[in-house]
């Protein structure tokens, strides 16, 4: 069964189990580890894999062909994307983006979408220039000058200060403030016609084996997040793997309701029908 999934430590953690045999009945996996960006864009093709984690504002392109699990993907609290600068004290208020060129891990990404219904309301004029590069290129090139702002994602929560960069603000906490909601960030995906009902089970059993075997997926999250100190990869984990993980829920997915609902009406993506995002085995 093919499947697509970033290195990072929280994708590496809940598939750990699955991909080295220890769930039973699985499937063998054909892995592909790929950027939220380069998932999102395999989800549209006809080729795509069987099961994808992209992100979730890059679902209102794929429901016809694929399904939201309700399980495997990343949704929080205290969690969100940041948008950062190298401008000290002067790059902390948001009407200094006007005009700026602002990079962003993907257009199709749920950080950019966040952003995106931010900018709308903090951001006179709106910014400048998007560009897109990959997740970890951002911090550099911000601290390089090369460009105004960045959008990040992932570890970079923990580590941006060692750029030297400047929080000018927490897109989690401002969507937490707007709507009392969690937030949606990373779904899991799966093809409609393929077992759904065993394709859940396996994956909440691989969320449950790292639970209780953490230190067995040790060596499988270090060797893909090969920049990251053991530490940071665990803050990663903790922060993204969590009750969500397990089951989206009624407040899961309320979240990604509220979400795509918002940007369908900022005419950010296509117009959702919420009985779409529900499936249930």
């Amino acid at each position: 069964m093919k499947i697509a999934f970033s290195p990072c430590p929280n994708d590496t953690f809940v598939f750990h189990a699955w991909a080295h045999g220890l769930i039973t009945n699985a499937p063998e996996l054909d892995i592909t580890y790929a950027d939220i960006d380069i998932t999102n864009n395999l989800a549209t093709t006809s080729d795509g894999p069987d099961i994808l984690k992209i992100s979730y504002a890059a679902l209102p392109w794929v429901l016809d062909e694929y399904a939201l699990l309700p399980c495997g993907g990343a949704l929080g609290r205290g969690c969100g994307p940041l948008i950062l600068t190298s401008d000290g004290d002067k790059g902390s208020d948001p009407q200094s983006l006007s005009g700026k060129t602002v990079a962003v891990p993907s257009e199709r990404s749920t950080a950019y979408l966040l952003f995106r219904l931010w900018a709308a309301q903090n951001v006179p004029g709106g910014v400048g220039e998007i560009i897109v590069m990959p997740f970890d290129k951002i911090m550099p090139a911000v601290r390089d000058g090369l460009i105004d702002a960045g959008l990040v994602i992932h570890e970079a929560r923990f580590t941006y200060p060692t750029y030297g960069l400047t929080l000018l603000t927490d897109l989690g906490s401002w969507w937490e403030a707007d709507t009392g909601l969690p937030i949606p960030l990373g779904a899991i995906i799966a093809r409609r016609t393929l077992d759904l009902d065993s394709i859940v089970k396996w994956i909440r059993s691989s969320v449950e084996y790292a639970w209780e075997h953490p230190e067995q997926t040790r060596a499988y999250v270090l060797n893909h997040a090969q920049e990251l100190s053991p530490e940071v990869a665990q803050s990663h984990i903790n922060l993204y793997v969590n009750e969500f993980t397990e089951n989206l829920g009624e407040a899961g997915y309320g979240a990604v309701t509220a979400l795509l609902t918002r940007a369908a009406q900022e005419g950010i993506v296509p117009s959702v029908d919420p009985a779409a995002l529900l499936w249930r085995p």
